[in-house]
């Protein structure tokens, strides 16, 4: 069964006998994951502010690596000043990239982010054409996408969800970014992050939702009348606008 082509991504493959080592040490989730499946991970700066995002797929005796073209390079960059005397290599593949919703075809992978994402599939083979509403479903489940709801240099993975979305072990030890992600977690209540929110009105995404005359955060993807906002939220309040429209903040998906 044929998945559809996701256009944007590019695969690398991790090669060497220090590669799981290598990966340990920089991401944000715990690389022994491999041994059941897919990991979702991260890259982050020493100051704990997001990179990049990437899915890790157990492939032999090498781990291929799935992330967003426009990330592909400066990631790959950022993955050679860290590897120093560490075993391991970093290749450019011709893989492509597909996903779908129904049943899996052999050799594909459970998306770890979420069951609605469905499967991934790493092969020649392009796939079919777009189809699938991929917005209203991560809409629907409070899922950020790379380049919108997660800015590198820019965005903190917990105000992200990545608790939620499989993304960061607070198990497997030291990480780049690691110290100021532990301290979000234990030592301060999230004042930010993304929130699902309901939209009443004519708005572009990119627009500042205001309340009470104060900013409260801003309008990211929308689908119907759902989106995703990154809020401030001690004003995420009834009576929040963004241009003309309404916005009221809902209840997380579970």
């Amino acid at each position: 069964m044929a998945g559809e082509r996701a256009e944007d991504r590019r695969v690398y493959r991790l090669t060497g006998p220090d590669r799981i080592k290598f990966l340990q040490g920089l991401i944000s989730n715990d690389a022994k994951g491999l041994e059941s499946g897919a990991v979702y991970a991260a890259l982050l700066t020493p100051q704990g502010k997001y990179l990049a995002d990437f899915l890790l797929i157990p492939d032999g005796e090498t781990v291929l690596l799935d992330v967003k073209d426009s990330l592909a390079d400066g990631l790959v960059r950022r993955l050679a000043m860290y590897r120093l005397r560490a075993d391991v290599r970093i290749e450019p593949t011709t893989l492509k990239v597909q996903r779908g919703l129904a049943d899996p075809p052999p050799g594909a992978f459970a998306d770890p982010r979420h069951p609605a994402l469905g499967w991934r599939l790493y092969s020649d083979e392009a796939g079919d054409s777009p189809a699938i509403d991929w917005d209203a479903i991560r809409v629907a489940h409070l899922i950020p996408e790379t380049g919108i709801e997660l800015i590198p240099d820019e965005s903190y993975i917990l105000e992200c969800g990545f608790e939620r979305l499989n993304g960061v072990s607070y198990r497997k030890g030291c990480y780049v970014g690691q110290e100021v992600t532990a301290r979000m977690k234990h030592k301060t209540e999230l004042r930010k992050g993304l929130a699902l929110v309901a939209v009443e009105g004519e708005v572009l995404p990119g627009t500042p939702i205001m309340a009470a005359g104060k900013d409260a955060g801003l309008l990211m993807t929308r689908s119907g009348d759902r989106a995703i906002a990154y809020l401030r939220f001690d004003r995420a309040e009834d009576g929040m606008v963004a241009g003309a429209a309404r916005v009221t903040r809902l209840p997380d998906p579970a």
